[in-house]
């Protein structure tokens, strides 16, 4: 069974930082491309950055780009999503996404297996 665990997520004010993790268990996730997702009460879903399998393809939406960096760890399994001067709106549900197993240098149009989501709040 595929499944992602994603951690890291909590209270903090603007301007701060944290780092979200994706972990996975059942699988390795060297041949698989991630994407981090978010989704605040009442809006739709957004896709915020994603890398591809390789890590030779990384995107932002506009809305992070410049303060979040994407990057992963295969030696420990895991996919990081770095937040740096978080703001207000940045508050969401966030999630990661896995497409795979394939050898890519680009990130997919559709993932196929999701996270449960940890909650991120910006806060004063």
């Amino acid at each position: 069974q595929l499944q992602l665990v994603e951690s890291g997520g909590g209270l903090v004010q603007p301007g701060g930082s944290l780092r979200l993790s994706c972990g996975a268990s059942g699988f390795a996730l060297d041949y698989y491309s991630i994407g981090w997702f978010r989704q605040a009460p009442g809006k739709e879903r957004e896709g915020i950055s994603c890398i591809s399998s390789t890590g030779i393809g990384t995107n932002y939406a506009d809305s992070v780009k410049g303060r979040f960096t994407i990057s992963r760890d295969n030696a420990k399994n895991t996919v990081y999503l770095q937040m740096n001067s978080l703001k207000p709106e940045d508050t969401a549900v966030y999630y990661c996404a896995a497409e795979g197993p394939v050898i890519a240098t680009t990130c997919p149009e559709e993932y196929g297996h999701w996270g449960q989501g940890t909650q991120v709040t910006v806060s004063s």
